[in-house]
């Protein structure tokens, strides 16, 4: 038993933990504020031209507030358990309120407290989220003809996607592989949830998307959800919620790329929802975020810039002034991810990467987690990814990637001016 506390100080922690997760439990933050798909239904017969109507289930924030203030009686000490509880406690409160307010002014507030946002700083506390998408989205619009060129085409069903994925699934979580199920009530092309995936059943899909599904919902999602609920003390960590969404998003995010499956039209895509949270949050309405998605993507199906659209007001104000943040994660949480890992290579020790799959966590959860690994408390992850499994290629590119960053490219560059006249005049 850890210095810190004793069988019974556990215990108090345990029971504490277990309140959080019920209180989390009455908060399920994406289903309370997603959309019929009638709503787009309806968008395009009236000719793209009305904004849509959502309405949103009001949720009573007192009994998940209740819980969390008894939880708070029982976390009483300032071990990094003790921290990483009281900071899933106070996420906890602002997720209740936030669901509180859906399709109010005051949610893009607590949207922002939860999530951050385009602007919000990262990493080394100087970049943000709105630079990297500013930046990707410059040099990736750049590429586009060639990698449109180097696309691969969207040729499957869902039907065909499926009966691939029913039998990858099982050579990485054997007897628990998540189901697979195809439906019409889901806006994306495909979702995730604790132990199964949902495709659309009107979508077509690449071998890329295969890839990305497999890596980012399956290997990452799903898999740390199945860790986190393994744990013998404290399966809270099975549960996604605001708080450790970022890391997750990152981490899932990374996995495309480590996996080759981070293409660049969907790496470009994420850099459009974080310019257009941010467009939306300085005024833009739902029409003029659907047009702007036409206009970045005009390869794309018109529903999908539909979807993408509606992830950013989602929740929120579709006149505009209040959007969802979520979607800023993605480029906060793998560029958060990308660099912990070079950090984490430094070590020599591959147990710091293999500690970001124990269950749903943040970054800043990982204090608390060594302690509890450290103390006899933490199970090792039983489901990993195969780059996580064997770190001979990810240790080598991360070594190579850490030495690069030292490079300054400003003066490897000069070298070749005169080749790049044209692009630099």
């Amino acid at each position: 038993m850890p210095a810190e506390f004793s069988e019974q100080e556990l215990e108090r922690l345990k029971s504490a933990a277990e309140m959080l997760r019920t209180a989390e439990t009455r908060l399920p933050v994406l289903r309370t504020i997603s959309w019929d798909r009638k709503l787009a239904d309806d968008f395009f017969k009236m000719g793209e031209r009305e904004p849509p109507k959502p309405e949103y289930a009001k949720i009573d924030p007192d009994p998940s507030l209740e819980l969390v203030f008894q939880a708070r009686a029982q976390i009483d000490g300032d071990s990094d358990a003790h921290r990483w509880l009281k900071r899933f406690a106070d996420t906890t409160e602002e997720t209740a309120i936030l669901l509180s307010v859906a399709g109010t002014p005051m949610f893009h507030g607590h949207s922002r407290a939860l999530y951050g946002g385009p602007t919000s700083p990262i990493a080394d506390g100087k970049s943000t989220a709105l630079d990297l998408a500013l930046r990707l989205d410059q040099l990736l619009t750049d590429f586009e003809a060639p990698a449109n060129r180097l696309e691969s085409p969207a040729t499957l069903s869902a039907q065909d996607l499926k009966t691939r994925l029913d039998e990858q699934l099982p050579e990485h979580f054997g007897d628990n592989a998540p189901r697979v199920d195809i439906t019409h009530n889901v806006s994306a092309k495909a979702a995730a949830g604790r132990d199964y995936i949902k495709l659309r059943e009107d979508a077509q899909f690449s071998d890329v998307d295969e890839t990305q599904l497999l890596q980012h919902e399956a290997l990452v999602h799903i898999a740390t959800g199945m860790n986190g609920a393994a744990q013998p003390h404290f399966p809270v960590l099975g549960e996604a919620f605001p708080g450790n969404a970022r890391t997750q998003e990152g981490l899932a995010v990374f996995a495309e790329f480590i996996s080759g499956s981070l293409d660049p039209r969907r790496f470009k895509r994420l850099a459009d929802r974080v310019i257009a949270i941010n467009m939306s949050a300085e005024g833009a309405d739902f029409l003029e975020l659907y047009r702007f998605f036409r206009e970045q993507n005009e390869s794309d199906a018109p529903f999908e810039a539909f979807e993408s659209a509606r992830r950013v007001v989602r929740g929120g104000l579709v006149n505009g002034g209040g959007p969802f943040t979520k979607d800023s994660i993605y480029l906060q949480g793998l560029l958060e991810v990308h660099n912990y890992l070079r950090a984490a290579i430094r070590t020599g020790d591959a147990a710091y990467i293999r500690l970001l799959f124990v269950g749903k966590i943040d970054l800043e959860d990982l204090n608390a987690m060594k302690f509890l690994r450290d103390n006899g408390l933490l199970s090792e992850p039983k489901f990993l990814p195969p780059w996580a499994k064997d770190l001979r290629y990810l240790l080598s590119y991360l070594a190579y990637s850490t030495f690069l960053n030292e490079i300054d490219l400003k003066s490897v560059a000069k070298r070749y001016d005169a080749l790049f006249t044209e692009y630099l005049s």
